[in-house]
């Protein structure tokens, strides 16, 4: 009777190892789906962790797809297309204002300043003048996007009220916006990065101001996911975190020249010279986050841009949409 005794303990201890249909808590992802908002240089520290391997090192296999827009990425997260989702925060805040029980969380901040610049078609006789935008035709990013309120905001900064001191054309999709300039439309444009220097380089355009150092600090570009996706891979989120800061660790010891090298792979049909310009300039405005912890003055200067906007019903509580636990916990493993 002993004996039988210790096998069938045995056995117990045994099966309560083991993983039983709808018995038991199911095994954590390895592979993590992101979709990034766009392909740009302005994401450079998300190349940076997957051209040297730091996803991988945390044991997590990364594939990565580009969703143009904001309003597409999100809708590809809330359908389940994607685990996690590179955007702005706007987007979780939107989400939150429809009402929704499954909230979308942000856990991993990326960038921490707009990323465009304000491009002329024609080059500038002497020092550039916000005023003499008024009454041009300017064409902006989508209505409601990041890019296009904190471009509100920085033109508001100088005086200009966008819906009655230019011609604002807001109805041309997010991927097509370079290349219906490119063809004529607008005396000014909002854009990212390359597409600025290459227009730059090319005589077709001319920047002559950055929206990322007139909007201030916000989070901008953040990693997010909804929250039923982390209470089911809480180490998953943790290690993908944890790759996030290694990268950004990672670029602020290195030079322009080897960060551009690193995420040259992600853009080979761009100039390796454009990219490390477009590199050393956002890394001179301090537009990559050191850390991925989301600040919540940013958060709330976030909101300003968005009450000023007139896309923000009302103000959503910081510590209800963002997990700082694995940002936080990455920034002390990576010490």
């Amino acid at each position: 009777m002993k004996r039988r005794s210790i096998v069938f303990l045995l056995l117990s201890v045994l099966l309560a190892g083991l993983v039983l249909p709808g018995c038991s808590k199911q095994e954590e992802v390895s592979k993590i789906r992101i979709g990034e908002v766009t392909r740009s240089i302005f994401y450079a520290p998300q190349y940076v962790a997957l051209s040297q391997g730091f996803f991988k090192d945390e044991g997590l296999e990364v594939d990565l797809t580009t969703t143009a827009g904001g309003d597409k990425t999100m809708t590809t997260l809330l359908s389940g297309g994607i685990d996690v989702a590179l955007v702005g925060s706007e987007t979780s805040i939107y989400v939150h204002q429809q009402g929704s029980d499954d909230p979308v969380i942000n856990f991993a901040q990326l960038t921490q300043t707009d990323g465009t610049f304000l491009v002329s078609r024609t080059k500038p006789a002497g020092d550039f003048d916000w005023n003499s935008l008024q009454g041009k035709t300017f064409l902006g990013q989508r209505k409601g996007g990041m890019p296009q309120m904190a471009g509100e905001f920085a033109l508001r900064k100088h005086g200009i009220d966008p819906h009655k001191d230019l011609n604002l054309i807001q109805n041309v999709d997010f991927a097509n916006i370079a290349s219906a300039f490119s063809s004529g439309t607008g005396e000014y444009v909002q854009l990212f990065e390359p597409q600025a220097s290459v227009f730059e380089k090319e005589g077709r355009g001319y920047v002559l101001a950055s929206f990322g150092v007139e909007s201030g600090k916000l989070p901008y570009t953040v990693y997010m996911t909804k929250q039923s996706f982390i209470k089911k891979n809480p180490n998953a989120v943790q290690k993908f975190t944890n790759a996030v800061q290694r990268a950004q660790n990672w670029m602020h010891t290195k030079s322009i020249n080897e960060i551009a090298d690193a995420v040259l792979p992600y853009f080979k049909d761009t100039d390796p010279e454009i990219v490390r310009s477009v590199v050393k300039r956002y890394k001179d405005q301090n537009t990559y986050s050191a850390d991925p912890i989301i600040d919540e003055a940013e958060w709330n200067n976030l909101q300003d841009v968005m009450t000023q906007a007139g896309e923000l019903k009302a103000k959503a509580d910081w510590s209800k949409l963002v997990d700082n636990s694995f940002a936080e916990k990455a920034k002390v493993n990576a010490k």
